[in-house]
C-alpha cells in the first residue's frame, strides 16, 4: 500500500467503535471523507459496512497513490479536493476527516467547516478526529511537543483550539453531540446539522 499510515492502522478500530453504531442507527449511506490519505479508513469502514458509499478525497498531489490503493475495490473514484476551492456537488449524511485540521492552515480549516455546512444534509453529521487544545491548553506534553514540531515544519499548521472549531461548526449550522477522548491524546468530535424547525 502506498503512503501507508501506521497511525491510521492504530486508530481505525477505535474510531469505528464510535461511528459504526451511529451509521447503523441513522441509516447513513453516503459519506464524504476529507483528506483520505492512503485510504485505510475507507477500506476499514467498507469492510464493516459494505452498503456505505464512502467517497474519498485528497489534494491533487496525493491523489494518484490513493487511487492506486483503492483501484481493486468497489469505491467511487477518489476525487481531487482542495477545501479552499471547488467542492463536489453532493449531499451526504456524514462528512468525516481524520488528522487533517492540524496540518491545514487556519483559512483551510475554516473552509472545511463551512464546506461541511453546505454538503451535509439536515440531520446529518460532521466528524473530525485528531489532537486539540482546550482553553488554550494541550491535553498532554506530547501534544505540546507535536505542535512545536508542526509549526517549525510549517508555520501555518498546528494543533487547533476546540473552542474555535466548535464556533465554526455552530456558525455552519451544527450542534456538538459528542467529544470522545481517544487513544494517543486524540479526540473524536461529532456534530449534528440542525433540521429546519426541528434540530435534534
Amino acid at each position: 500500500m502506498l503512503n501507508f499510515s501506521p497511525a491510521s492502522e492504530r486508530n481505525q478500530a477505535k474510531i469505528a467503535e464510535r461511528l459504526i453504531p451511529l451509521l447503523k442507527k441513522k441509516s447513513i449511506v453516503d459519506v464524504l471523507e476529507i483528506g483520505s490519505g492512503s485510504g485505510q479508513h475507507a477500506l476499514f469502514f467498507a469492510a464493516a459496512l459494505p452498503e456505505l458509499n464512502w467517497q474519498c478525497t485528497e489534494m491533487p498531489e496525493n491523489l494518484t497513490a490513493l487511487r492506486l490503493n483503492l483501484a481493486d475495490m468497489a469505491f467511487s473514484l477518489p476525487l481531487s479536493l482542495d477545501v479552499s476551492s471547488h467542492w463536489p456537488d453532493c449531499q451526504v449524511g456524514l462528512l468525516y476527516s481524520a488528522n487533517t485540521l492540524h496540518i491545514m492552515g487556519v483559512s483551510a480549516v475554516d473552509a472545511l467547516i463551512r464546506g461541511a455546512g453546505n454538503v451535509v444534509v439536515e440531520g446529518g453529521f460532521l466528524c473530525v478526529y485528531g489532537p486539540f487544545r482546550y482553553a488554550g491548553d494541550f491535553t498532554s506534553q506530547s501534544n505540546a511537543e507535536f505542535d512545536l514540531w508542526l509549526r517549525q515544519r510549517d508555520p501555518k499548521s498546528g494543533i487547533r483550539d476546540f473552542e474555535d472549531i466548535n464556533r465554526l461548526a455552530i456558525e455552519a449550522g451544527f450542534t456538538l453531540m459528542a467529544d470522545y477522548a481517544m487513544p494517543a491524546n486524540n479526540q473524536l468530535l461529532l456534530w449534528q446539522k440542525a433540521k429546519t424547525g426541528n434540530a435534534e
